[in-house]
């Protein structure tokens, strides 16, 4: 039986896809449900969700807590502050390989009642880098 007061897998597991994504020369991205909590650029959210770069270099100042996700991030060519609860993340993949984890959203979904609706986990709308198949997610229980 699960001890209450563990502290999730969440940000621990989002640190090690990370960390592979960086060791591999992948580009890490994550999938972002956006609520009211979420700081991000809302012209950039589509369908309740935002798909964010996190890689070295498209962030400054990068912090990944127990308990958010924090960077400075240019969209636009203007930097912008990002604050992700880590209970917001949906996903984290390479960006080359579509390779990651997929976590459950639950009870974010009842906290999320009366705005935007959720969507399936997405990849992010720029063309794969040539003579490369496009990345797709795969949710694995």
């Amino acid at each position: 039986m699960a001890d209450s007061s563990q502290t999730t897998t969440r940000p621990y597991l989002i640190r090690a896809i990370y960390e592979w994504c960086t060791d591999n020369g992948y580009t890490p991205y994550i999938v972002v449900t956006v609520n009211g909590a979420v700081r991000v650029p809302t012209e950039f959210v589509k369908n309740g969700e935002i798909v964010l770069n996190v890689s070295f270099d498209a962030t400054s100042g990068l912090q990944l807590g127990n308990a958010f996700i924090e960077f400075k991030g240019r969209f636009g060519g203007v930097a912008r502050d990002i604050f992700v609860p880590v209970e917001c993340v949906s996903a984290i993949y390479a960006r080359e390989n579509g390779q990651g984890m997929a976590f459950p959203v639950g009870d974010l979904a009842a906290a999320q009642a009366g705005s935007i609706g959720l969507a399936a986990a997405v990849v992010p709308d720029e063309p794969p880098p040539p003579n490369r198949p496009k990345p797709t997610l795969t949710r694995v229980k």
